[in-house]
């Protein structure tokens, strides 16, 4: 008698380490609720969830090779250049995903902006935050062209609440839409504990190179003016950790997530990126930040604008970021976590065999 397999493929998009990260928590309910999670990404986004899930298979799928541009201005047409490596990737996508619907008898597909990752034969589910794509004066055609890939998945899920107060504001809301939506809540691996803070200010880094080390090269310089206890994380995941202490600052190139979780319930404000992901988890914390958003990148720009706008945190552009703006975050109200979660039992029925 064959055994019954309950398979259930999640596949995030290697782009930072956002996708990854808040696949994490999918993952963990995935096993909860008695499937198996078959986890499939390249670069340090795999790395990352290999590290977080020993024991799971992994697979390695083609890499959309975006690279990002050194001047924000160049961000959206390095982005539109990219488009023939990206097509070229989703199509072998397709393939894979064709030969192992049969190999690993798969219950489900969750794709967290791969494009190419689902199939007719098994329920397909798309992750995304961006229902609109920001890209100043290209919106609505990057918006119309998401959506019309969108649309080939049995359902998105997108991780945010539906109605106000909501963290994405127009990113994840459709005045209108034939899309089978749900809305997940905010989504974190990390939990809130009440530490004794031992670091004034905490630094995480994500995101794509050239950026990230640029953000890196940049921070490092005015941390020279820093006197208070720094826990610097520079978001590079290797092989093996590597820790380094020089004068006040502590330096990682990479931590797991309880240690993380650790680092931000140990830090009294926060330093970072505006990406969405992270927003995420200091909703979750309840931490104070200040954000820096990638140069160029139209959705953390807008994520920024509108913490600032509604009095819950500060940001600079990267380039006019002074070690004095920190200053700023005692005026500001911090991010706070929202109550309502998802029911997942009810949302992985979809995945469960007649």
């Amino acid at each position: 008698m064959k055994a019954i397999t309950k398979n259930i493929l999640v596949a995030p998009l290697n782009w930072g380490l956002g996708h990854a990260t808040r696949c994490i928590p999918i993952i963990q309910e995935l096993e909860k609720n008695g499937f198996t999670p078959i986890i499939a990404s390249d670069g340090i986004a795999l790395l990352l969830l290999q590290k977080e899930f020993p024991h799971l298979e992994s697979l390695e799928f083609p890499s959309y090779k975006i690279e990002y541009a050194k001047e924000g201005k160049d961000f959206k047409w390095k982005l539109f250049k990219n488009i023939p490596k990206i097509i070229l990737a989703v199509f072998e996508e397709k393939k894979i995903i064709k030969e192992l619907v049969n190999k690993y008898d798969l219950k489900g597909i969750i794709s967290d902006n791969r494009l190419g990752v689902y199939s007719k034969k098994v329920p397909s589910v798309f992750i995304t935050h961006q229902l609109n794509v920001l890209s100043g004066n290209t919106t609505w055609i990057s918006s119309k062209l998401h959506q019309h890939f969108i649309k080939k998945f049995t359902e998105c899920w997108v991780p945010d609440f539906q109605e106000s107060p909501n963290l994405t504001g127009k990113l994840a809301h459709l005045r209108n839409s034939s899309l089978h939506l749900k809305y997940l809540g905010s989504l974190s691996r990390l939990e809130k504990k009440e530490l004794v803070y031992k670091y004034e200010l905490m630094v995480i880094l994500s995101g794509p190179e050239p950026q990230r080390t640029l953000l890196e090269e940049k921070i490092i310089d005015e941390l020279q003016n820093y006197n208070g206890e720094v826990l610097f994380i520079k978001g590079k995941v290797e092989n093996n950790k590597k820790k380094e202490v020089i004068k006040n600052i502590t330096f990682y190139n990479f931590m797991t997530s309880k240690e993380i979780e650790n680092a931000y319930n140990g830090s009294k404000i926060v330093l970072c990126r505006s990406g969405y992901t992270t927003i995420m988890d200091l909703a979750k914390l309840e931490k104070k930040a200040f954000f820096i958003p990638t140069p160029g990148q139209f959705e953390q720009e807008y994520l920024a604008k509108r913490l600032k706008r509604n009095g819950i945190a500060p940001f600079a552009i990267q380039d006019d970021f002074r070690i004095e703006n920190l200053l700023e975050i005692e005026f500001y109200k911090g991010l706070k976590q929202f109550k309502a979660t998802e029911n997942w039992k009810q949302l992985l029925i979809l995945f469960q065999s007649e």
